[in-house]
């Protein structure tokens, strides 16, 4: 029965942590999106995220999205440097059309850096993506 279950691929649907300006705090903050590169929207949006290494482990974080329209991105959530030393996951469920969705998008420890930066799909900003 389990066998029978066909969960499809996951493309074009990204997570990214960016390094940017808070305007009202005048700090650099790091930012955790999802962004959908489809050209479809997405429906039921659920991410859970968490932190974890051999010896600590962060409270999970749970977050919904009615809809995320095609080419956009949501903001996650604000992510603390201190985290950057543990993996953080993020599992992502949704709808596209009639079939469900989900894949797990992880930043192993310390791979969150100012030194990684690259260009960001669809945003005009620079981060550290897992595809």
């Amino acid at each position: 029965m389990k066998k029978d279950i066909q969960i499809p691929l996951v493309e074009n649907v990204y997570i990214a942590v960016v390094n940017e300006y808070n305007d009202i705090y005048k700090t650099q903050d790091w930012n955790a999106y999802i962004i959908n590169d489809k050209d479809v929207d997405l429906d039921m949006v659920l991410i859970v995220t968490s932190g974890y290494s051999d010896d600590k482990m962060t409270s999970i974080f749970r977050k919904k999205l009615d809809k995320l329209p095609k080419k956009s991105y949501a903001k996650i959530e604000l992510m603390q440097e201190d985290l950057f030393t543990l993996n953080n996951q993020f599992k992502v469920t949704f709808f596209e059309g009639n079939a469900m969705f989900d894949k797990t998008y992880t930043f192993r420890k310390n791979t969150i850096n100012l030194n990684a930066l690259q260009a960001v799909p669809l945003m005009e900003a620079r981060g550290v993506l897992v595809k």
